[in-house]
């Protein structure tokens, strides 16, 4: 089960850490598939992976979605994105294969909450161009209270050390400016320092590399159960500048060379995605203009 949605592709290019990602009017496909192997209490796409009978109407065959990444790159489509593909990966990789044989020639990006198997990991060496793992905790207690999985620093740790294994520290660019191949770690901000940024971030620089790519996030704002439900409180409310710049300074003191972030202002108002709009559930910076 999936969604596909057309989203303003971000045109990486390699920075240090106190520039933000450039926007530019470049455009992929991600497709959303639905019923998340997490819970997150958070989750800003609530309304599509923690809805799985309501998601059973958007089933589709491995034949069609080879179909559509086709479409896609005839249209002019840059890459194309699978989020929370975790529990459909031996589907997805079929119609990728699928795709390929009939000349898919477009970089293929698994964007995952990294609660993944390693197994399964290795089945998709030389399948995926770009891993964007989403390393939510450095501690596997916030990841059962919050996402309801057990032992989630142990396995994405494990999954994210399988995903540097595949593509190392480089992130290739082509000529046109975009990202083609690599690892790019996303870490959200979460208030009260419920995700461990410091923690994870030394675990990166000392058990994959100080050179690989971090993607640095102000984007959370509280919705699904952190806004309505009292046992959430600490993740009730947006991070404070304070948070934000903590987070920043971390990234700065322990040499991380390969970084990008987002702007602490605009981001939380950019990135609320809502899918009851089946033509945009997506805004950008074009819609506060």
């Amino acid at each position: 089960m999936l969604l596909g949605s057309p989203t303003d592709n971000l045109e990486l290019h390699r920075t240090f850490r106190r520039r933000a990602l450039p926007q530019r009017h470049k455009w992929g496909r991600k497709y959303f598939f639905g019923n998340c192997n997490l819970r997150c209490v958070y989750c800003q796409n609530y309304q599509i992976s923690q809805t799985h009978k309501e998601q059973k109407k958007n089933e589709i065959t491995h034949e069609r979605l080879a179909e559509m990444m086709l479409e896609l790159q005839d249209r002019g489509c840059h890459n194309i994105g699978f989020v929370s593909p975790t529990h459909f990966a031996p589907q997805m990789a079929r119609a990728i294969l699928i795709a390929a044989e009939k000349g898919l020639r477009l970089p293929i990006v698994y964007n995952t909450n990294a609660y993944d198997s390693v197994e399964v990991l290795k089945l998709l060496d030389g399948i995926v161009d770009i891993y964007l793992p989403d390393l939510k905790y450095a501690n596997s207690d916030a990841g059962f209270q919050y996402s309801k999985v057990r032992d989630y620093k142990e396995h994405a740790r494990a999954a994210i050390k399988e995903m540097h294994r595949q593509m190392g520290d480089s992130l290739v660019f082509g000529d046109d400016g975009l990202l083609r191949q690599g690892l790019m770690i996303r870490l959200l901000v979460l208030p009260n320092d419920i995700a461990g940024i410091e923690d994870n971030l030394r675990w990166i620089r000392d058990e994959l590399s100080p050179k690989t790519a971090i993607s640095l996030m102000a984007q959370y704002y509280a919705t699904n159960k952190a806004a309505t439900d009292d046992r959430y409180i600490l993740l009730s409310r947006r991070i404070s500048e304070g948070e934000w710049f903590e987070a920043v300074s971390v990234l700065n003191d322990l040499g991380i060379e390969e970084g990008f972030m987002q702007e602490y202002e605009s981001a939380s108002h950019y990135y609320r995605p809502d899918f009851t709009d089946a033509e945009k559930p997506f805004r950008d910076i074009r819609d506060f203009q």
